[in-house]
């Protein structure tokens, strides 16, 4: 089978100075995108700026063959985010693809989680990809075509100590990018999101001795298929890292049912309401609806 490329893309990569986001540039130009490299050049608690971070990785890039363009706003403000767009469309006139990698880490247990420690992670993370995101969906609706990649976290998923800012964040990008899936299929847009585990300078004092496993590279194939035109899924979550890809998805078991129940049945019919042999995926409310639907007309009467 042929190679896949980027061909006449455009790529939006936040937070592509280094790690992750470098590695996933530096892949997308390879294969023939235009990129956008967008990184403020803060320090990991997102303090501080340093325009050469961009600037470097474009140099890679440009010393390859490849084109790009650097960008330094930061996705914390909707101007922000619409700058990063700006970019995109003053230099290659168009959006095809943005993935949602920026992020910083202010952690601390919740009982000591203050507020400057939650929004501005809230703010990179969470309403960043809404800032960046928004300006770029009205050119991909218009184009009838766009592929969002969210960056999200098992943290946000499964939840980790320390992280409570993190996590609420992380878990968010899982919602929104379930909605976007939803808004834009009749668009030829999809949305996906990875849940990574990768050596960066965010992560390599917490991964230990795994940490040599899990280079930034070996993350960003998934990010490349997820951003495909013949990619065929949308609103699915991905973790990937050190070479494993695997699915991520929200099940509903059975449960049980009983009209004008009491505490007590709840309580005694609690095993079989957390019994996860015969769970389903929905694919949104209207399966679970649909469910609901189909129980009552079951025991109608």
């Amino acid at each position: 089978m042929a190679d896949l490329g980027y061909d006449n893309k455009v790529a939006i990569i936040t937070g592509a100075g280094g790690g992750l986001g470098r590695s996933h540039a530096l892949m997308f130009a390879r294969r023939g995108a235009r990129v956008v490299v967008n990184d403020l050049g803060g320090n990991v608690d997102g303090t501080g700026a340093d325009a050469s971070a961009a600037q470097k990785v474009v140099d890679e890039i440009e010393a390859a063959g490849g084109i790009a363009v650097a960008d330094h706003n930061s996705v914390a403000t909707p101007e922000g985010g619409q700058a990063i767009v700006d970019t995109a469309l003053e230099n290659f006139g168009r959006v095809d693809i943005v993935v949602n990698n920026a992020g910083i880490l202010r952690d601390k247990t919740f009982a000591k989680m203050t507020d400057d420690l939650v929004t501005p992670v809230i703010d990179v993370h969470l309403k960043g990809a809404f800032n960046v995101t928004r300006p770029a969906w009205t050119h991909m609706r218009e184009q009838g075509y766009g592929r969002v990649v969210n960056t999200s976290s098992s943290s946000g998923i499964l939840g980790n100590f320390g992280q409570a800012n993190y996590a609420a964040a992380k878990a968010g990008l899982v919602g929104l990018t379930r909605v976007l899936a939803a808004e834009g299929a009749k668009y030829n847009i999809k949305a996906n999101a990875i849940a990574p585990v990768a050596r960066t300078r965010m992560t390599e004092e917490l991964l230990g001795p795994l940490a040599e496993f899990l280079e930034p590279e070996s993350v960003s194939p998934v990010v490349g298929w997820l951003a495909h035109e013949d990619c065929p899924v949308t609103g699915e979550v991905y973790t990937v890292g050190g070479g494993r890809v695997a699915r991520f998805f929200t099940g509903m078991t059975p449960g049980w049912f009983q009209r004008g129940h009491d505490i007590e049945q709840i309580r005694d019919n609690w095993d079989t309401i957390r019994n996860e042999e015969g769970y389903t995926v929905p694919s949104g409310p209207a399966d679970e609806f649909a469910e609901m639907a189909r129980i009552f007309q079951e025991n109608a009467g």
